[in-house]
């Protein structure tokens, strides 16, 4: 037992001396900060918490709760834009994760991004009432559509597609490439995932208004996330993020 758990450490070192963790690793977090165009201002600082453990390669995981520091880039506000393009924008960069003393740098884009409500809808049971059924038996709906049937440990999305339940809001499943909501896929999608409360395809904004990602920080200039909408970005702390690591060039 010593040797697995020193075994399981010195990967997680590894990884945390290393420059990336490897591209198409995907990282479900949860934004303990709120995003606002009108009061940002380019350098805050956003915390969040990686919301599932990830599975790396060789064997190494992040744990579930490590904290995930993020910084605005630039700001623009609602009117500061172009007459013909009125608006807002943020432009937000993720840069590490902190799991128990480790320094783990990271540079992701944005799949998907979930409101406050929908985090909380997909929490809840969609066939009972919670004080009925343990929530082991419960059947919920992720974020974009696929359906988790608790007491199967299993995850299915409109075309059948599997995946598996393992406990609370511990979901594994393959990413669905995208392409009309803009996630055509690459690496990361040949295997399953830790996806939190999001689906397999899932992809864009979800309940935040006219809140769209421009740009999802998997082009250049990297990890650089743009949100853009007609009116003020506000987006209250406890939204929901679903990040891949991107390939470096």
């Amino acid at each position: 037992m010593f040797w697995i758990k020193f075994a399981t450490c010195f990967l997680l070192s590894a990884v945390a001396l290393g420059q990336e963790l490897p591209a198409g690793t995907v990282v479900p977090v949860k934004l303990s900060s709120g995003l606002n165009a009108k009061n940002d201002k380019a350098g805050k600082q956003i915390e969040g918490r990686v919301m599932q453990e990830v599975s790396l390669p060789g064997g190494a995981k992040i744990s579930e709760r490590s904290r995930v520091t993020a910084h605005i880039v630039r700001v623009r506000l609602p009117g500061s834009l172009e007459p013909e393009s009125p608006g807002s924008s943020i432009v937000l960069k993720f840069d590490a994760i902190e799991d128990h003393g480790h320094t783990i740098p990271l540079t992701a884009a944005a799949l998907a991004v979930a409101s406050v409500d929908k985090v909380s809808q997909a929490q809840s049971p969609i066939n009972s009432s919670p004080d009925r059924e343990p929530m082991s038996q419960w059947v919920t709906r992720q974020v974009g559509g696929d359906v988790v049937n608790r007491g199967r440990g299993l995850v299915a999305s409109h075309d059948g597609m599997v995946g598996t339940w393992l406990e609370a809001t511990s979901v594994r499943i393959k990413l669905t490439p995208n392409p009309d909501a803009g996630c055509p896929g690459g690496v990361g999608y040949d295997r399953e995932q830790a996806v939190w409360i999001f689906s397999s395809a899932a992809c864009g904004t979800y309940a935040l208004g006219n809140v769209k990602i421009a740009n999802s920080g998997a082009t250049a200039p990297l990890g650089e996330i743009v949100l853009k909408s007609s009116k003020n970005i506000s987006i209250p702390s406890g939204s929901g993020w679903l990040l891949i690591v991107t390939a470096q060039p």
